[in-house]
């Protein structure tokens, strides 16, 4: 069983073993809750749009990605 080392700023690593097989990936939201004694993580569910850098996007766009994201955030 894969362990990781808590840092002094209360940091941790999900070990890749972990990552790779549950197909955690950078960016990606999880909520960590505590169950009778034990941290449990799980993926949250997000339909967000990420926006690139470099990417080619209007003022409205850009406008739209951040009101659709101030909702997300407000649920």
């Amino acid at each position: 069983m894969p362990t990781t080392k808590v840092t002094r700023n209360y940091q941790i690593t999900i070990p890749a073993e972990v990552r790779r097989a549950l197909g955690i990936r950078e960016g990606e939201l999880l909520k960590v809750e505590i169950e009778d004694g034990r941290i449990v993580i799980e993926r949250v569910e997000t339909f967000r749009k990420t926006m690139k850098l470099g990417e080619d996007l209007t003022p409205h766009e850009i406008d739209r990605y951040i009101e659709e994201g101030i909702r997300e955030c407000l649920r």
